[in-house]
């Protein structure tokens, strides 16, 4: 589903997508893709940011409210603060104007191969307890002592990976590569961002994590159980 209000944009950008095999839908307003989305079930959603009746923003929060479907945000501002802003609500890549179509067609792909090969693991991997916290990959939830813990996509998959290797660092680019595709285009600061809401989201403090901890030049390490119990 193509959310975008530029008809100068759309008719080539369509006509790309259909000529590499991808059925496309397009909504030009807010409400519009709302109830697009409801009704087509997009595998992905291409958002502008800038619409005639609201933001990007409020569509990609109504979205990943309903469901976990990849979203590439389309957008003339390239401020850090707003690919913050977007990664921070669930957005799975950022795509600045002015773009070629080729640009995009390649990172659809590499999104939709994360998200194959995310239903594929999720299917297989069964639930993770460290101390107080479980996450189930079937279920896509996580509870901190017993209490939900609402994250995004990208923190969701980002903390399975820390758990599953509990107590072992884990390299930014190891977490890159499996996290964000190796295809990934955008900047490692990605990471980061991710990091700093994962651990505001589980009760961490930067300074004395308990949880999340970082390992200098290297990457990050996710607790063992024996590290927290002694922590008690």
């Amino acid at each position: 589903m193509l959310v975008e209000d530029e008809r100068r944009i759309v008719a080539p950008l369509v006509s790309a997508l259909e000529s590499e095999g991808f059925e496309t839908h397009v909504a030009e307003t807010a409400a519009a893709s709302l109830e697009l989305a409801g009704r087509v079930k997009p595998d992905l959603v291409l958002l502008d940011l800038m619409l005639p009746d609201g933001s990007g923003f409020d569509v990609c929060r109504r979205l990943r409210a309903q469901s976990n479907v990849p979203v590439i945000m389309l957008t003339a501002r390239g401020d850090e603060a707003d690919r913050v802003a977007g990664l921070e609500l669930g957005a799975d890549d950022y795509i600045v104007k002015p773009f070629s179509a080729r640009e995009v067609v390649a990172r659809i792909r590499a999104v939709l191969r994360r998200a194959s090969r995310e239903g594929e693991g999720a299917s297989a991997a069964g639930p993770m307890e460290v101390g107080d916290l479980r996450l189930d990959p079937g279920a896509h939830s996580v509870r901190r002592a017993g209490r939900p813990v609402e994250l995004t996509r990208k923190e969701f998959e980002l903390l399975e990976l820390l758990m599953r290797n509990a107590g072992v660092v884990v390299s930014r680019e190891r977490l890159i590569d499996e996290v964000w595709d190796v295809s990934w285009f955008g900047s490692t600061k990605t990471l980061d961002v991710h990091v700093g809401s994962l651990r505001k989201k589980l009760g961490d403090e930067p300074s004395a994590p308990r949880y999340l901890h970082t390992v200098r030049g290297i990457g990050f390490r996710f607790a063992a159980a024996r590290d927290l119990e002694e922590q008690a």
